[in-house]
């Protein structure tokens, strides 16, 4: 067992619980000091890690990372990706309406906003956690630049120009329009990678209906993990409800494997790539 990595999920859920390390040690009966032991993966007794699990509510195996982690909120969910893309070597992404890691500072700045029409308008602790936190999974991707394969939705993308990123629909028309204009601004950024890609960075227009759950299979060496988000970054986003899924279980890979590998096949790639895009801007691109 890799203590460190279990380390890596401790905090990853303390985070998401919105506990200080001094507020957990405390409810726990420890030393600071003991608990950024623990999160550093020195764990010397298998009743402490007992106790971590029961008091951020989650179960032993999925703190020691047997079978599946389930992960019933956005901050622990992104930070466990955070911590998993870290040292990556090759990143197969599924998310709408590309991936994260590729977006531009604009979008940034828009999702910020858009986080916050999600969650009633107000600033939010867990908005600003997971903006945080997404900040420094796109500056470690720009820094270390594993390889990437970004299958995209041409769908999703006209969705996407006809009414950019919104947190509820009662926007008015001057926000939809600044909307559908960072939307253009982002698919033309898309169409300008298929035309001349970045080194290590693959992109694929699907054009044939995709699996609504977005999924990221990350490598390292001869490991691989599975992330399966139902937390959404682009149209109507979602940071607030669902269960996210973290395994290396084989057979759970293998079929999300075949599910990238066909997409992958069928879609369109290079110029052909460009062209359709630019094609769908023409049609749903704001003037």
């Amino acid at each position: 067992m890799n203590f460190v990595e279990v380390g890596a999920r401790l905090r990853a859920h303390r985070l998401g619980r919105a506990l200080s390390p001094e507020d957990l040690a405390k409810r726990l009966n420890i030393s600071r000091a003991a608990l950024y032991r623990a999160e550093k993966g020195e764990i010397a007794k298998i009743e402490m890690l007992t106790a971590i699990a029961e008091e951020l509510h989650v179960s032993l195996p999925t703190l020691l990372g047997v079978g599946i982690e389930y992960v019933s909120n956005a901050i622990s969910f992104f930070e466990r990706m955070r911590q998993l893309e870290e040292d990556s070597e090759q990143i197969i992404g599924l998310f709408s309406p590309i991936s994260y890691l590729v977006t531009t500072g604009q979008y940034d700045i828009v999702l910020a906003d858009v986080l916050r029409e999600s969650t009633g308008g107000a600033p939010s602790k867990d908005v600003d956690m997971v903006l945080s936190i997404l900040a420094k999974r796109k500056a470690r991707f720009a820094q270390r630049r594993p390889l990437l394969a970004s299958i995209i939705s041409d769908s999703d993308l006209e969705k996407f120009l006809r009414d950019g990123l919104e947190g509820h629909m009662d926007l008015d028309a001057e926000t939809r329009s600044q909307r559908r204009r960072m939307a253009l601004a982002e698919v033309q950024h898309i169409a300008a990678m298929l035309r001349a890609p970045d080194i290590g960075i693959q992109i694929g227009v699907a054009r044939e209906p995709i699996p609504s759950t977005s999924f990221q299979i990350i490598r390292k060496g001869a490991q691989s993990t599975l992330t399966i988000s139902p937390f959404r970054l682009g149209h109507n986003p979602n940071i607030r409800v669902g269960v996210g899924l973290i395994t290396a279980a084989p057979e759970a890979l293998e079929l999300h494997e075949e599910i990238a590998q066909r997409l992958w096949a069928t879609s369109l790639k290079g110029m052909e790539a460009a062209q359709h895009v630019e094609s769908l801007i023409a049609r749903h691109g704001i003037s």
